[in-house]
């Protein structure tokens, strides 16, 4: 196992954040860089390609929804973990940071332990191995047009490769591990966000709206007041 230090870009316009936040990340030994508004932001987690990104949303030059949907538009970066720290806890404000492809969204105040907590907690589900009821050897699945090779995180529609950020692969090969299978959405939450983390009622809506948009909008059925299965 590499020993490799995590690294994570802070975006916000306020120093004061910054330096407290950058203090406290570096003290739990991540390697920690900073950018004090959107467009650098981009800048610099195209060149260091850190392993997470926590952003703020009310900058200047780019706001934090427009970072979250330039780095998901690039194919070096666009499966980078993307945290978002704010001050909003609308729940349209939420729901908008997930619709731009954000992983977490983690409202401020938090306190640093917690903050630490729910870090500690989104690298390591992305590091581990997606788990399945499927046997080790079965690690493409096949469905038509739509090929999913776990091992690769790789996903291909009519042969044209679908860039799909953690979350939304967590929640495909949680729905195509069983075909037809009705996945309560309590399963979904504890299968693609974890135990203990608090994501608003809209926001497993919102995802199941971007993998049809991306894999065909007939490949995932909606079963009211239950869940969601896919259909093979």
């Amino acid at each position: 196992m590499s020993n490799r230090k995590k690294s994570i870009l802070i975006v916000d316009d306020e120093q004061d954040i910054l330096e407290f936040l950058s203090y406290n990340l570096s003290r739990e030994n991540y390697m920690v860089n900073t950018a004090s508004n959107g467009k650098k932001a981009v800048e610099m987690a195209l060149k260091l390609n850190p392993d997470l990104i926590l952003l703020d949303l009310m900058m200047p030059e780019m706001d934090g929804i427009e970072v979250c949907q330039e780095i998901r538009k690039n194919k070096e970066i666009g499966s980078t973990l993307i945290a978002i720290l704010s001050a909003r806890a609308e729940s349209y404000s939420q729901i908008a940071g997930f619709d731009a492809g954000a992983d977490d969204y983690i409202v401020k105040p938090i306190r640093p332990r917690l903050l630490i907590s729910r870090i500690n907690a989104l690298l390591k589900r992305a590091s581990d191995k997606v788990e399945s009821a499927l046997t080790p050897d079965e690690d493409i699945r096949n469905f038509g047009n739509l090929l999913i090779d776990i091992g690769k995180h790789r996903v291909l529609v009519n042969n044209k490769d679908m860039m799909l950020p953690n979350k939304e692969f967590r929640l495909l090969t949680l729905l195509t591990s069983v075909p037809s299978k009705v996945f309560p959405r309590d399963e979904i939450y504890q299968f693609v966000w974890g135990e203990n983390v608090y994501v608003c009622e809209r926001t497993i809506d919102v995802y199941i709206r971007k993998l049809r948009e991306k894999i065909g909008q007939n490949r995932i059925k909606t079963i009211k007041s239950v869940g969601y299965s896919f259909e093979a």
